[in-house]
């Protein structure tokens, strides 16, 4: 039978630190998720409606606790072409076969892959979305005039902001010096607040952005045409939403293990965000996926298990029912001033300091993924690029190391002895170390020191055994390991390797 004590004793749950993170937490989402609803160009109140239901969701059945999901900024700029297009009810039905994509990655178990980005691209895509979340808090700077023009805040009115901005960062840095029985953002919200309400002072607040007065999510059957087109319209957003989503979520999640020194499951989250995302879709909402915004001010709030993004979640809903009256009163500088703190506890200050002992090729991997995340705000994209440039020059730097070793034995055979992988990226070079027309009738190529890798590899060696053929010489390979023969052995169907076996090294030839 399950037991709470139990559960929270196994975990070493501090339920204080929990409820107090979720607090935190939630009012830190408020503004970002309306920012970022307003710019999908839907309503606030769907926007924060879908990070009440994606943030509980993934908090109870995700794979790394501790982590907030919510209506992010990352799948906001995705689908405002669909929205501006096709309407909202054309992005319900996205964002929910968009979570049936996820789900399908989760069972099949694809989450493993995320193992093959490079810690370079971690590196960018970490740093990019310090920028991103940067660049956000400063249209907090802008305000509106009487036309509708946008400028920046200049004079006593910015004086001010800077000076609350100034004043939460202060009590979060130090704050933790003094005790840290509360969280720093926590405080510095609540005391910033206290001082801009009490004090009577004219700032920027949550209301200025938008109204977050209503009610919860209602169930809500997406109202399109159930037919082909539909499809068509909707699966290439529902795909790009989908990677976008889980890229961000699990190198989040590698970026959580690393801060917590624990380790998550990253297919049971896959599975969880796209459930969250199903459910979102049927209930009106937009998509999302984990935001490292405000999964940092959760860790730096302690808060590191399930329950904090509960609270959170929860906390969202009641925002919205009974309190939006006093959440609209919250001074924006205070909530840009936490997320300030954010930014800088968020960027990977360390990847600066070992640029110059880093390879150039993943400084320059880095900065590529930084400024594509900053600029185009496509994480897949960003970190797609990332991984094909690293792969690239991986393999650039292992078909430079083929070398071979020759010497003609007392019985007047050639041997070529290979060092280093046969693969797409080496074959020019291993084609240049041989001399078919000068060469004995008997040539052996030694294997000992290298494999064949790929069919690139396979397609080489039957060209240079055809070469050697048709001057009436012999090639025998030497000590294949059992991966290369049996490389061989599949590609026989498609390709005539014409290698004459050598029965003292048992190795696998057409004879067989």
């Amino acid at each position: 039978m399950f037991s709470v004590s139990a559960y929270l004793a196994e975990y070493k749950v501090n339920v204080k630190n929990e409820i107090l993170a979720g607090l935190t937490t939630a009012l830190a989402l408020v503004p970002e998720v309306v920012a970022f609803a307003l710019l999908a160009h839907i309503s606030p109140l769907v926007g924060i409606g879908s990070a009440f239901i994606i943030c509980l969701i993934t908090s109870a059945f995700g794979g790394r606790p501790g982590m907030i999901s919510g209506a992010a900024g990352s799948v906001a700029v995705v689908i405002v072409s669909l929205v501006v297009q096709h309407g909202v009810e054309y992005l319900f039905a996205a964002v929910a076969l968009m979570g049936l994509l996820q789900v399908a990655v989760g069972l099949l178990r694809f989450g493993k892959f995320i193992r093959l980005v490079p810690q370079p691209v971690v590196f960018g895509f970490v740093n990019g979305l310090a920028l991103i979340i940067l660049m956000a808090q400063l249209e907090q700077f802008k305000v509106h005039d009487a036309t509708g023009a946008e400028h920046w805040l200049t004079g006593t009115p910015l004086w001010l902001m800077l000076g609350l901005v100034a004043l939460t960062m202060a009590i979060v840095y130090f704050l933790p010096k003094l005790t840290k029985a509360v969280p720093a953002s926590l405080t510095a919200i609540i005391v910033v607040s206290a001082l801009v309400i009490l004090g009577g002072l004219e700032t920027k607040s949550v209301g200025d952005i938008a109204s977050i007065a209503g009610g919860l999510p209602q169930f809500h059957v997406p109202q399109v045409p159930l037919e082909w087109n539909t499809l068509v319209i909707i699966f290439p957003y529902a795909v790009i939403m989908a990677l976008v989503g889980l890229t961000e979520s699990l190198l989040t999640l590698t970026v959580v293990d690393e801060i917590t020194d624990t380790r998550g499951r990253s297919n049971q989250d896959c599975v969880a965000q796209g459930l969250a995302n199903v459910t979102s879709g049927l209930f009106g909402g937009m998509g999302g996926c984990a935001m490292i915004g405000q999964t940092m001010v959760n860790l730096e709030s302690r808060g590191r298990g399930r329950l904090s993004g509960v609270v959170a979640a929860v906390a969202l809903a009641l925002f919205v029912v009974v309190g939006s009256s006093l959440i609209e009163r919250l001074p924006l500088a205070a909530l840009v001033g936490v997320m300030f703190m954010v930014v800088i506890g968020t960027f990977e200050w360390a990847s600066l300091r070992i640029l110059r002992r880093m390879p150039l090729t993943d400084v320059l991997v880095m900065l590529l993924v930084t400024l594509v995340t900053a600029i185009s705000q496509n994480l897949a994209l960003a970190v797609l690029l990332g991984v094909v440039v690293s792969a690239l020059a991986f393999a650039w730097e292992n078909a430079k190391r083929i070398r071979a070793r020759k010497f003609v034995d007392e019985a007047g055979t050639k041997h070529y002895e290979i060092y280093g992988p046969l693969f797409f990226g080496s074959v020019q070079a291993f084609n240049e170390k041989f001399d078919v027309q000068q060469d004995p009738a008997q040539v052996i190529i030694d294997f000992r020191d290298s494999r064949v890798a790929d069919m690139s590899g396979i397609e080489a060696l039957n060209k240079l055994t055809e070469r050697y053929s048709r001057l009436g010489k012999t090639l025998h390979l030497r000590h294949l390991s059992p991966d290369c023969r049996q490389l061989l052995h599949n590609a026989g169907a498609l390709i005539e390797v014409n290698i004459v076996e050598d029965p003292e090294y048992r190795v696998a030839s057409n004879a067989e």
